[in-house]
């Protein structure tokens, strides 16, 4: 696909505003759905009469499946940008009707699992897409108001789904996530552009992978996401127990913390919309790992304190915010001739950077030699380290 230089064509330029306004709403959907999980797992648990652990496997299961996305979203590359972003919204309004039809906790296993392969084919679809239309000159403000819809999900979308929880049961959010599927389907069906042709000369999706796997600056590329991931899940995993212990906070106040994290998010995806593509994106992301080394400091020196460990958290989420979302861009541009298949292999390392980070988190947080979340903070800090060395081996193909 031909990139479309907007800057010289209003109208093609409204139409990019309208076309990323409406993708941002129909993501917010997708990401709703995934966040709310978490909140509300308990609620979930007792209205499917099993215990926390059982349904703790479901939610496993669905995390394993970003391991898959390149089999996934490889179509977008093969079929089509269009193609992808509609099979995956397909395939997630199919697995909510599966809850909406059949309450029970194998559906809800079920719906967890292909909704997630729905959003794993629907986001690098996205990416993709707007990777061919945007110059990369300006393409972290557009990828950058793209992933707002992640922190408004947190903000907006899923303290409106407690609502809809509280009032009417666990049951209650999936037919309205259902609706809004098949809305963002036929939205997404009329607004987006026709696919080109396949052509038989282009590669498959074992080409397009042997591709990615075997390009130097995208497996550096691949392994800085992974790392500066593990750097972040790290202390995501362990900081509600470490606040609620430290600090004996309430429910309440762990979902005011929750929330200043949400805003946080969104401070870092307004930050890469106005700077990122000034400074750099490689520019950006060093900036960004960086701030999280020193927020991540910040934690381990001034945790001892509320007023401290809220900053130092704050201050965390919004430099790692800003340094995966400056990521975005510079992941799009790194292979050109195989972005959808690029874009699904970083959703992929980032899901194993979460692995990773999910495994070391509750060792390092037990042990004895470090106290509270030392130990966290500073794995958090070699991980992001080591992010910054592979991010000296990102280099962009020449034009």
């Amino acid at each position: 696909m031909s990139q479309i230089v907007f800057a010289d064509k209003p109208e093609l330029r409204r139409s990019l505003n309208f076309q990323v306004t409406a993708l941002v709403l129909v993501r917010l959907a997708f990401n709703t759905m995934y966040r709310m999980i978490y909140p509300f797992l308990s609620y979930f648990s007792k209205g499917m009469g099993v215990d926390l652990r059982t349904i703790s496997y479901a939610v496993t299961a669905r995390s394993l499946m970003g391991l898959v996305t390149p089999f996934l979203a490889s179509i977008a590359d093969s079929r089509g940008r269009k193609t992808g972003m509609l099979v995956g919204t397909l395939i997630f309004t199919a697995a909510i009707c599966v809850v909406v039809f059949w309450p029970t906790f194998i559906a809800f296993s079920v719906a967890l699992s292909l909704s997630m392969i729905g959003y794993l084919i629907f986001v690098p679809s996205l990416q993709a897409y707007v990777g061919d239309q945007v110059p990369y000159e300006k393409r972290g403000r557009v990828l950058g108001i793209t992933e707002f819809a992640w922190s408004i999900s947190a903000i907006v979308g899923v303290p409106l789904m407690g609502l809809i929880i509280a009032r009417r049961g666990w049951l209650a959010p999936f037919p309205l996530i259902a609706l809004l599927g098949g809305l963002s389907f036929i939205t997404l069906a009329w607004m987006l552009p026709k696919d080109p042709a396949p052509q038989a000369s282009n590669p498959g999706f074992w080409s397009n992978l042997r591709t990615v796997f075997s390009y130097p600056p995208a497996i550096a590329a691949l392994v800085m996401a992974a790392l500066y991931t593990a750097a972040n899940e790290s202390i995501t995993l362990v900081y509600g127990v470490w606040v609620e212990n430290t600090f004996a906070l309430s429910i309440a106040s762990l979902g005011a913390t929750a929330l200043a994290i949400g805003i946080s998010e969104l401070g870092g995806e307004t930050l890469v919309t106005l700077i990122t593509d000034k400074i750099g994106k490689h520019t950006a992301i060093a900036v960004g790992i960086i701030g999280n080394c020193l927020a991540a400091l910040a934690l381990l020196l001034a945790g001892r304190w509320l007023v401290g460990a809220i900053i130092g958290l704050f201050l965390f989420y919004l430099t790692f915010e800003f340094t995966i979302v400056s990521g975005i861009p510079l992941m799009t541009e790194v292979l050109p001739s195989a972005r959808a298949t690029m874009m699904a292999s970083h959703m992929a390392l980032i899901a194993v950077g979460r692995s990773v980070g999910d495994l070391l988190a509750p060792a390092l947080f037990t042990q004895t030699l470090l106290p509270g979340i030392s130990a966290n903070a500073l794995a958090a800090v070699g991980f992001n380290l080591l992010a910054l060395f592979a991010l000296s081996r990102v280099k962009l193909p020449s034009k």
